[in-house]
């Protein structure tokens, strides 16, 4: 189950990337919500979606 959760969060990432606020929003309910390993995770996969993203990238600057 706990992996489902992580691949749910993905996709409401992907769905609110068109606004920042939201973005940022949908994250850190994400943080209190994943497993600590699952965070790191989605770190990961944070820096790779992005990268070609720069409206995104200030939400990252608040969680490392």
């Amino acid at each position: 189950m706990a992996r489902a959760m992580f691949e749910y969060t993905k996709t409401v990432l992907k769905k609110v990337s068109f606004n920042s606020d939201l973005f940022c929003k949908e994250l850190n309910k994400a943080l209190k919500m994943l497993l600590p390993y699952e965070v790191d995770e989605l770190l990961i996969w944070l820096e790779n979606y992005t990268e070609n993203k720069p409206e995104l990238i200030g939400c990252l600057s608040t969680i490392k």
